[in-house]
């Protein structure tokens, strides 16, 4: 499965994030380019252990049975929900919030598997950290689909 540990799947993410423009169209959701940054980065705080929100309850009762439909090989669904935390409403700078994104990115992969956070995904439950570098290439890839980027 396609992951943040490996280098041509970083550097395509990349090129791919740098493609979002302010008046790139999307094909479902509310986000614009940069509000969608933003929630990527956020999300990718988590994976960091930057932010280490608490478990859902919800995600305790079914995270699990969820867990392994979402890490499989078929691209997450439009619409998918999202935790609250990382609903963002306010208006981002597009441009900064490339430059941030980008660079948890490379954060991430640069610190491989013993850089990851150890805290449990707050609906997922616990991670490993290859579930985590999957998880959140999968998220980017679906907010970049999202913006036919």
């Amino acid at each position: 499965m396609t992951n943040l540990y490996d280098n041509a799947a970083v550097n395509r993410v990349k090129e791919r994030i740098a493609a979002l423009r302010v008046d790139s169209g999307r094909q479902w959701g509310k986000m614009t380019p940069a509000q969608a940054a933003a929630h990527c980065a956020q999300a990718m705080e988590w994976a960091v252990g930057d932010i280490k929100p608490p478990r859902m309850f919800v995600g305790r009762l079914l995270g699990g049975l969820v867990k392994s439909k979402v890490l499989s090989d078929v691209p997450m669904h439009r619409n998918s929900p999202t935790s609250k935390s990382l609903v963002v409403s306010d208006d981002r700078d597009l441009g900064a919030e490339q430059k941030r994104l980008c660079g948890l990115i490379d954060r991430f992969a640069a610190a491989g598997p013993a850089g990851c956070t150890t805290h449990p995904h707050s609906f997922f439950g616990p991670l490993t950290p290859e579930e985590w570098s999957a998880l959140m290439y999968k998220h980017l890839d679906h907010h970049l689909r999202q913006f036919g980027a």
